[in-house]
């Protein structure tokens, strides 16, 4: 196959680890070079890809891979990858998300799964260099690829829920009528991330038109909180 007739795929890597875009550089150059002609743009935290992506010059992007965790951009309340995913949605509904994380609780999955519905879910522990190109095989074929650890706890959960520290902590604190700008006294992060968190929440138990007290009454129904 010619240069001339190889198909062009343009992919954004947004990790705030430079080796680490590398890598995936490395893996993607190598996919079926035959056929495909690959176009990458890389950024480092939310504020450069927020500048690429809303840029009218920028081309649609095919595949992005984005990392969950990275530097905020508070001016344009992108805090993480799952912002920037569905930052990409609004301007490129076509655009195949892999995201990519070391987080392994099952809320933050779930909801991540549930808000962004990713082509590709990778835990970072999983990743080698085969698995990184079964992934991209699987999601330019239009498949979806959930890493194996994100598998195995899909299926040992079924539909039971979970909840982390801090969603308990915020939860006892709205039980005992605590105001929600009060609770980052209590809690040691941000009221953008509880209230994120509080929304994620609401989702999660399904009340989410419903008032707090509602939220409470979810919790403790499901004996999650007392």
């Amino acid at each position: 196959m010619t240069t001339e007739t190889k198909l062009k795929k343009n992919i954004l890597i947004v990790d705030d680890h430079p080796f680490i875009i590398q890598g995936y550089k490395n893996a993607i150059t190598r996919y079926n070079p035959n056929a495909y002609e690959f176009v990458i743009a890389e950024a480092k935290d939310c504020q450069s890809a927020f500048d690429l992506i809303t840029n009218p010059d920028t081309a649609v992007f095919d595949i992005a891979f984005l990392d969950i965790s990275m530097p905020s951009y508070e001016e344009k309340e992108l805090y993480s990858g799952e912002d920037l995913a569905k930052l990409i949605l609004q301007y490129m509904p076509d655009c195949k998300i892999v995201m990519l994380t070391m987080f392994t609780e099952f809320l933050k999955l779930k909801t991540l799964i549930n808000n962004v519905s990713p082509r590709g879910l990778v835990i970072k522990n999983d990743l080698t260099f085969d698995e990184l190109l079964i992934a991209f095989d699987k999601v330019i074929n239009d498949e979806i690829y959930y890493s194996k650890s994100i598998l195995e706890m899909l299926s040992s959960h079924d539909n039971s829920i979970e909840i982390d520290l801090f969603d308990k902590q915020i939860l006892f604190h709205l039980s005992k009528g605590t105001k929600i700008q009060d609770i980052p006294q209590f809690v040691p992060i941000s009221l953008n991330a509880i209230e994120s968190r509080k929304a994620n929440l609401k989702e999660l138990f399904e009340v989410v038109d419903g008032e707090d007290s509602d939220l409470v009454r979810a919790a403790k129904n499901k004996g999650l909180i007392f």
